[in-house]
């Protein structure tokens, strides 16, 4: 039970991509015409509805953990790294996945070893755990009604934003001035 701080945090994540998205489809919807031969206006509707049912995926799994939920969360977060990889692969325009609604989150390789992280941590930690039930009440056993866990699992929300989106910024950053990973100027 204790390690559903990093479930709680793909949750977190699915919500508050989600919700950024439906907000500003725009930057997900030229990531995905980077990747596949879709007309933008039919990208932005298509990036836009999955956003929806992400943000409500992530809000449904988050209040009720359970098997089929983690099972959904982990595939979403499964096809999220697919994407990434296979923007990556194809080596296309692609300076940004748009996963938070912005276009400063640049696809890199650790954006997919997070993103793969996230999906083991729904499935083995609410699918091989069995745990099932409402938030609150499977909260209720633990120290402090379960408050430190909740708080774990939005700092790992933070850590993992940070890192897929503001340590990427800061690494295209980086490239972008030519400056080595030594600190010095090519």
């Amino acid at each position: 039970m204790e390690l559903i701080g990093p479930y709680l945090a793909a949750c977190i994540l699915l919500v508050a991509a989600g919700v950024a998205k439906v907000v500003r489809p725009m930057d997900t919807a030229r990531a995905v015409t980077a990747v596949v031969p879709v007309p933008l206006r039919a990208s932005r509707a298509l990036v836009r509805a999955g956003a929806l049912v992400e943000a409500v995926l992530g809000a449904v799994a988050l209040v009720h953990p359970s098997p089929a939920a983690a099972g959904l969360v982990a595939a979403s977060y499964l096809g999220f790294a697919g994407f990434v990889s296979l923007a990556r692969a194809r080596g296309g325009p692609l300076a940004t996945c748009g996963c938070f609604g912005t276009p400063d989150t640049p696809a890199t390789r650790t954006h997919v070893v997070v993103t793969l992280g996230l999906a083991a941590s729904a499935t083995v930690v609410v699918v091989v755990a069995g745990l099932s039930g409402w938030l609150p009440t499977l909260l209720a056993g633990q120290p402090w009604r379960g408050v430190p866990l909740v708080l774990l699992g939005l700092l790992c929300a933070w850590l993992a934003y940070l890192t897929m989106g503001r340590l990427a910024e800061l690494g295209a950053a980086r490239r972008a001035l030519g400056i080595t990973r030594h600190g010095a100027v090519a």
